[in-house]
């Protein structure tokens, strides 16, 4: 039961229905059951994977509390008996049994998605390493729950932020199975923060029909994203990506770039679909995408690009790594051999290449991902090493760095820059994404992708590429008005009834009429829903 289907949205209403005549009380239970029933439907005894993720996450965070509670105890019970020093190290023991009780929980839940997602890519790069010894490791095809690289770091934040003091462990475990397995963002994320959300799904919502609206127009503008424009674009992108040897030249770049586009409005169509029922629930998920290209660097695009996965990385991988006395004295040492410069900068760059390394390696089990996120960190450390630089090579050349032509140039750098990564995310192998970069730039005076005959070639009729330009026309302007701080939905609020209806059935029209359809198309299947 997809995102795109009919049976979804019936299931949706339903649930929205039961949920409302619900005693204030027991609405949460009504979410509950709706969110398991999701799951199983979709999973089926998968769901017992979700569910010892979440027995164990509760448990965890239980006993480290409990742990963290002993240690202020302890400190409170020796009182005066203890000089400054013996203080410190009565807490740095108290501290350090919490922190093995966290490891033990975050190898537990990571241990589950790395045997599950990873086993077969371990298996093949040792298999490599044991051959000369006459060793194969043994494969298994293993069977992904659902949403398992989404909640396994949903778990690991919850159980870190507990171990932190910045929530309270959850004492219900139903509704802490609640808060994992709420059904609208169990599938591609957002990745929810257990501040954030848990409240929001334990207290009951009063019905509220702007909302109500504002939720089925948000998510029908996530279909119109996913169907009209991403569904549309993945003929083409396929086409090329699958029979990468027929093409050279800027066709291959412009794939990449089609693909971009259609990762953008395949995921961002899935969040805005996701957002757009929790909305109707009376829940606000955290917002996911933010126009990512509009961005005028590599480091602003990952701001406005998977924003719960970037600030999930930089809370719990990159500021511990480069805060961590292991990288300062590494840093101090530095400074001998690489100089102040490089040595200061040290402990953030390779902080910044360990979690690119981690969103590529998130992203698939495949050395292709791995070398996406190598390609985007690449870019991100030379913005650490180089704004100096950068501002004196302006300054060289009078560039006025307020204006409406330089901000263009870096948009334009920037959509080079992420569509030339898309080659790795998308290409068959690694070795293909190589010998498709090398065409690009050995042949990019080829310019046989502008007839129409290449075009009518790669899966798409002529009528449904007029259609895919209009479609992304109608996307960029809306982007656009986002990014100027224009709530269209509120500006369709002001309109009189007659006009409003207009929109919603012109936009429920686009979907039906203009969304791809058909026994030959997987409409159904979202990028990151196989993540």
């Amino acid at each position: 039961m997809s995102f795109t289907d009919l049976a979804f949205f019936a299931f949706v209403g339903v649930t929205i229905l039961a949920y409302f005549v619900t005693p204030k009380r027991f609405r949460w239970v009504t979410l509950l059951v709706a969110s398991l029933a999701f799951y199983w439907i979709n999973s089926g005894w998968l769901l017992l994977i979700l569910l010892a993720t979440v027995a164990v996450t509760f448990g965890v965070a239980l006993w480290i509390e409990a742990s963290n509670k002993r240690g202020k105890d302890e400190l409170a019970a020796a009182g005066k008996k203890l000089d400054r020093a013996e203080k410190k190290a009565l807490r740095a023991k108290a501290k350090k049994r919490s922190r093995r009780i966290l490891a033990l929980g975050v190898c537990l839940v990571l241990g589950a998605l790395l045997l599950l997602k990873y086993y077969d890519f371990f298996a093949d790069n040792a298999a490599g390493l044991l051959k000369p010894l006459g060793i194969t490791p043994p494969h298994f095809a293993f069977l992904l729950p659902l949403g398992i690289s989404f909640y396994t770091l949903q778990a690991i934040a919850y159980m870190t932020d507990v171990f932190r003091g910045k929530v309270k462990a959850d004492r219900n475990f139903l509704k802490f199975t609640l808060f994992m397995s709420f059904f609208p963002q169990i599938v591609q994320g957002p990745i929810p923060r257990h501040a954030q959300l848990a409240k929001q799904l334990y207290e009951p919502h009063d019905f509220d029909y702007t909302r109500l609206c504002h939720g089925a127009q948000l998510a029908l503008w996530g279909l119109f994203q996913k169907m009209v424009i991403a569904d549309r674009l993945a003929v083409p992108v396929g086409q090329v990506f699958e029979n990468y040897t027929q093409y050279h030249g800027l066709m291959l770049f412009v794939a990449a770039a089609g693909y971009g586009l259609q990762v953008y409005t395949d995921f961002s169509g899935g969040m805005d679909v996701a957002r757009g029922v929790a909305q109707m629930l009376g829940i606000e998920l955290e917002l996911n995408f933010k126009q990512p290209y509009f961005s005028t660097s590599i480091e602003d695009f990952w701001r406005r690009w998977h924003i719960t996965l970037g600030s999930w990385m930089k809370n719990y991988v990159f500021y511990p790594l480069s805060l961590s006395k292991a990288f300062a004295n590494l840093s101090r040492k530095s400074r001998r051999f690489l100089g102040d410069f490089v040595g200061k900068r040290l402990p953030p760059i390779l902080a910044m290449f360990t979690v690119y390394f981690l969103v590529g390696f998130w992203h698939g089990a495949d050395w292709k991902y791995i070398m996406y996120g190598v390609w985007n960190g690449i870019f991100l450390v030379a913005g650490i090493l180089l704004p100096e630089q950068y501002a004196k090579w302006a300054d060289k050349l009078h560039i006025d760095r307020e204006s409406f032509y330089w901000r263009t140039f870096q948009i334009v750098r920037t959509f080079i820059i992420c569509s030339l990564g898309r080659l790795f995310s998308r290409g068959e192998t690694l070795e293909a994404a190589w010998q498709m970069f090398g065409s690009i730039f050995a042949e990019w005076n080829n310019f046989t992708w502008l007839s129409e005959s290449t075009r009518l070639s790669l899966g798409l009729t002529e009528r449904n590429w007029m259609l895919l330009f209009a479609a992304i026309a109608v996307l960029v302007w809306v982007d656009r008005k986002h990014e100027h701080g224009i709530h269209l939905r509120e500006a369709i609020d002001r309109q009189r009834l007659p006009l409003r209806w207009i929109i919603y059935y012109g936009g429920i029209a686009a979907v039906f009429v203009f969304g791809m359809w058909g026994p030959a198309f997987d409409a159904s299947s979202f990028i990151y829903g196989r993540f």
